[in-house]
């Protein structure tokens, strides 16, 4: 079972971000041997879900992603540093960690895009959100990456 949970930076426990950052550490980094200043200041105005498996009386963080308002990044929304652990891939986490953040990201700025910097292997899953690549691809810490772009929905409401 996954509990998830949004909190702003200043929301965040010791514990929260300290489990966030090892999570991102582990993938980022270690995973993917990319060496990049992953605390790059934009953490403190976003909003972070965290996803927590609890099984066995354990609780873990095994998912993360952060929103990031227009103008933050990008002129438009943004999620970034999505992040699923190891043993949490291949179970459908992802796709339900982004789906989440993108539902959250509409109702903080209802009507806005939302662009993203993906790793350019990841091109369909994006898309499978309605994601459209708008950059050739770049190299972006020894990792191929493209720019996609996500349309504003209509509100729901």
């Amino acid at each position: 079972m996954i509990e998830w949970q949004w909190r702003s930076f200043a929301d965040l426990t010791a514990a929260q971000l300290h489990d966030m950052l090892a999570l991102r550490q582990q993938v980022f980094v270690l995973e993917q041997t990319c060496l990049y200043p992953d605390i790059d200041g934009l953490d403190p105005g976003a909003h972070h879900l965290l996803g927590w498996r609890v099984a066995d009386g354990r609780r873990e963080l095994a998912a993360t992603l952060r929103c990031l308002a227009p103008g933050a990044k990008y002129e438009e929304m943004s999620i970034g540093r999505v992040t699923t652990s190891a043993g949490a891939r291949g179970t459908g986490l992802g796709r339900e960690l982004v789906a989440q953040g993108l539902a959250h990201a509409d109702r903080l700025h209802p009507g806005h895009a939302i662009r993203i910097g993906a790793q350019a292997h990841l091109e369909r899953f994006y898309a499978g959100f309605g994601f459209v690549t708008v950059s050739a691809p770049y190299d972006e810490d020894g990792i191929l990456h493209i720019d996609m772009l996500r349309p504003a929905q209509p509100d729901a409401g």
